[in-house]
């Protein structure tokens, strides 16, 4: 892991930053694959900074922060007691939201915020790790392959006016 990639556990304080940081990554990585309407729709009603910031504290939510240079460079927001299809026996924890800034895709981050989650599911006990990612997102689906997940299903997920198909994808901790 780079020595220049910090990752801390966030908290209220952070909010506003991820909050920020949410919209910011959320746009630039899926506008240009949707609708101006539709990617409007969804940050007005659905990604709302007022509802990104209520995120950060709330019980159940983890947040870690990834720094490199001093400069926030990516979040991950992990959910416990998540469950979807078959892991509802288990105890798994999910990836409810996982962003590298745009500039920082490729240095790095990604690989240490996984490692990270990795640990923090291992040090909690959790049986799996879970998250749905846009079937259309190849470069996600590969970073996510490439550290173990599998696909095990499939649900809707709701981009403006536009249901879109997320695979779901888990790996045993």
């Amino acid at each position: 892991m780079d020595n220049n990639i910090n990752i801390r556990l966030a908290d209220k304080d952070d909010a506003e930053l991820i909050a920020d940081m949410s919209r910011h990554a959320f746009y630039e990585t899926f506008a240009i694959q949707n609708t101006t309407s539709d990617i409007e729709k969804f940050m007005d009603e659905q990604f709302t900074r007022d509802g990104l910031i209520a995120e950060v504290g709330t019980p159940g939510n983890i947040f870690l922060l990834a720094y490199t240079e001093g400069k926030p460079a990516g979040y991950v927001r992990l959910k416990q007691n998540s469950f979807e299809h078959d892991l509802a026996a288990l105890n798994p924890i999910e990836i409810a939201r996982f962003y590298a800034m745009p500039t920082m895709i490729g240095k790095g981050i990604g690989k240490a915020m996984m490692i990270h989650c990795i640990e923090l599911a291992q040090e909690n006990k959790n049986d799996f790790i879970w998250l749905g990612v846009w079937e259309k997102n190849e470069r996600a689906i590969r970073f996510y392959t490439s550290f173990g997940f599998t696909k095990f299903g499939e649900h809707g997920f709701l981009v403006g006016n536009d249901l879109q198909n997320d695979w779901l994808m888990k790996k045993a901790v």
